[in-house]
């Protein structure tokens, strides 16, 4: 801990001289000074509580007792190089890959999500001994280099910086706002036609496709939920020119979308990705990250001849934290728990849209669920500045929540896993009396917005149940055989 506990001012001030100027802070208007957080609650120097409805970090509850405890008795006991010998690595691996298709069966452990997805793009370029990534708009993928590249959330910030010309741009698979909407016969085919031609383009010009990239559920770019059938049609696509599919699940894995434990696993059974990344959640904060990839692909790594080693990935006191989270996810059923309360947060929100014109849609899988925010429904104007203006008033009554998207209009719940049926009354509750404010003052009423049943909707006879468990028993059950007879085998 600080050996002096500076007050507000003298934090912002000694932030300001000391770090670098373009690291942000939440609220940045008037951030707020964190000094301890337990669950799913922060708390200020003033002692003041606030609800977290954002932090997907502290994955099962901040500083959860039984994750803190395994930490410190390692780091008691050893904490060294990974090139040494020690049972956690090994252990922690096999856990790991039980939750995963038998497929992906070979561990990368490095330290944060950025450096997993680097490392993957390592992976594909030596595996395919090609050059060009596909990725998608509004994706992000990591703070490195050769992220920042395949990041158009933050390239398009460089303006006139020219675009790399081994990256390709697909459109993002978002039935609200993207090309093809919820009215489309086959808005899966529709997004995957456009990765097929960029191809086909990109072999036009002698450019060869190394990977797809795509965060399994795109976060910043406004909590979009792919069509099921869509990756699977894309990997098609890109196995074809001897690509391979790379999923990022650095936000989204975990149990987070409540009817799987991997998001990729939403589009079904028959989908396996090359290569996850994984970070964030994985270590409830403590940084570490990771990389499965397929035997095939891993051997293509070690043929360059190039030795990897990574000085703190994987390191004894890095994995008895994993090993922890894995253990509360299970033993707190927090992915059954992700499930319920978010199928009932999204209950919550749809009477919440029924209610305001300011909501055009909202969507979800488990405690992943986005709001997006509209001046005008019928043309789905993004509602930039009403949406900032919520978070900070709600932000005024001790609720934490962001915005974010293209427009930086959708509100984003990704809270700790231990979030709960009151936690959601109580930030709905909170939105309701905001959007009725807000609403007043923009002289806007129900009656202001089209009539949504009019809308076609095929996402909402068919979407949303997939979304929130499709199937769910045979899906849970089918879910629950898998992992069962995976920790048989290991």
């Amino acid at each position: 801990m600080a050996t002096e506990v500076f007050d507000k001012q003298k934090t912002i001030d000694l932030r300001k001289k000391y770090i670098g100027p373009s690291c942000k802070v939440f609220f940045n208007h008037d951030p707020i000074k964190i000094i301890r957080a337990r669950g799913q609650y922060m708390y200020s120097e003033k002692d003041e509580q606030y609800l977290d409805c954002i932090n997907n970090v502290a994955h099962v509850g901040h500083s959860h007792p039984e994750v803190v405890s395994a930490g410190t008795k390692q780091m008691e006991l050893l904490n060294t190089n990974s090139r040494f010998l020690h049972d956690n690595l090994v252990h922690y691996a096999q856990r790991l890959q039980a939750t995963l298709p038998e497929k992906l069966s070979v561990c990368y452990f490095v330290n944060s999500g950025s450096e997993a997805n680097d490392l993957a793009l390592r992976l594909a370029w030596q595996h395919t001994g090609h050059k060009d990534i596909i990725t998608l708009d509004n994706a992000y993928h990591g703070h490195v280099s050769s992220l920042i590249d395949i990041s158009p959330y933050k390239f398009h910030q460089l303006g006139q910086t020219e675009q790399s010309q081994h990256v390709h741009v697909a459109p993002s698979p978002d039935i609200y706002r993207g090309k093809f909407r919820e009215d489309h016969p086959d808005p899966a085919t529709a997004y995957a036609d456009e990765v097929r031609d960029i191809i086909e383009k990109a072999h036009a010009k002698g450019h060869k496709i190394a990977a797809f990239i795509a965060e399994s559920l795109q976060s910043c770019g406004g909590q979009v939920i792919p069509p099921v059938g869509y990756f699977q049609k894309v990997a098609h696509h890109v196995r074809n020119v001897g690509g391979v599919f790379i999923a990022d699940e650095v936000q989204v894995g975990f149990g987070r979308v409540g009817s799987h434990f991997w998001a990729f696993q939403l589009q079904g059974d028959d989908f396996v990705p090359d290569i996850v990344t994984m970070g964030k959640p994985i270590g409830n904060g403590h940084p570490m990250s990771c990389v499965v990839t397929t035997r095939e692909v891993a051997e293509s790594f070690m043929s360059s001849g190039m030795e990897y080693f990574n000085t703190f990935g994987g390191n004894p006191v890095s994995c008895a934290i994993g090993m922890a989270v894995l253990d509360v996810i299970e033993k707190e059923d927090l992915q059954g728990n992700a499930l319920r309360v978010g199928k009932y947060l999204m209950e919550l929100l749809e009477k919440l849209k029924e209610k305001h014109p300011l909501i055009g849609d909202t969507r979800g899988c488990g405690l992943f669920v986005g709001v997006d925010l509209v001046k005008d429904r019928l043309k789905r104007t993004p509602a930039t500045a009403e949406a900032q203006d919520v978070i900070y008033r709600l932000k005024d009554q001790k609720i934490l929540l962001s915005a974010d998207g293209p427009h930086r209009n959708v509100l984003k719940f990704k809270p700790p896993m231990c979030f709960s049926r009151e936690d959601a009354d109580l930030a709905v509750g909170k939105i309701d009396h905001i959007l009725t404010d807000l609403e007043k003052a923009l002289g806007l009423c129900i009656s202001d917005a089209p009539d949504l049943e009019s809308v076609p909707n095929k996402r909402k006879n068919s979407f949303k149940e997939i979304v929130h468990g499709f199937q769910s028993n045979s899906v849970s059950n089918s879910n629950t055989n898998t992992r069962t007879n995976k920790k048989q085998r290991t």
